[in-house]
């Protein structure tokens, strides 16, 4: 209904257009402006809070004994990967296989900390080289990403930010909403399949992981562009 009643329609990819094209929008209301999260990321990658301080924030015994582009970060907190006690646990004992080749941040969402303490899990991130850490705000988890060898997540804002990043991505979750960066960026879909994780990962480990490419426009100027058409189009 937005789309249908909307002057103007901004999108982060040429891809959108067609699509809503296909749901019957004039292409002239359509512009191709980039992504406004990734202006937010490339403003403030320079602001951003080094990894090594992060985790001497908020682990008092740490020795610096993670180094930059030498380690995984891990986020989970979707309900299809941590409400279901059968899938947290194979995904954590993946986790811990992994940790055993490079170690792993964790910072651990509210809900997936419930979910693991309900279960009985807390040992599972006690068995490996993972450092678990309390949320992180903005600054802070954009340091860990950017300095990050691989990051393992089911959100869709890293999906895009790790594309930007040029960081490799393992989605787990069985789709994406952001086709682009599979289609163009660093990330990869495997869903909850151990051996599909341990797959990519071995691929980053040996070869660096899947290399990708900066989508169009992803320059940090969605913004201004978005100003512009909204001015060219009503003064």
């Amino acid at each position: 209904l937005t789309d249908q009643i909307s002057d103007l329609l901004f999108t982060t990819e040429k891809e959108a257009e067609k699509n809503l094209v296909a749901e019957g929008i004039d292409s002239k209301r359509v512009c191709f402006a980039g992504n406004v999260m990734i202006d937010t990321l490339l403003n403030n990658l320079k602001k951003a809070t080094p990894f090594s301080e992060v985790l001497s924030r908020h682990i008092s015994s740490y020795r610096q004994n993670i180094e930059a582009k030498n380690y995984a970060l891990l986020t989970m907190h979707r309900p299809s990967n941590v409400d279901d006690e059968a899938v947290l646990s194979r995904v954590l004992d993946t986790i811990v296989e992994i940790s055993q080749k490079l170690p792993v941040i964790f910072p651990v969402h509210p809900r997936t900390a419930k979910m693991i303490e309900k279960f009985g899990l807390t040992s599972k991130l006690q068995s490996g080289n993972i450092t678990c850490l309390p949320p992180l705000p903005y600054l802070e988890i954009l340091g860990v990403v950017s300095s990050a060898k691989v990051v393992l997540t089911d959100s869709g804002g890293l999906q895009e930010e790790t594309t930007a990043l040029g960081v490799p991505c393992i989605t787990l979750r069985e789709s994406t909403e952001r086709p682009i960066t599979v289609d163009q960026g660093t990330n990869v879909i495997v869903g909850s399949d151990s051996e599909k994780i341990l797959s990519s990962m071995k691929e980053v480990l040996e070869r660096g992981g899947k290399s990708g490419q900066i989508p169009e426009k992803w320059d940090g100027h969605a913004a201004k562009r978005i100003i512009q058409k909204i001015i060219e189009h009503y003064l």
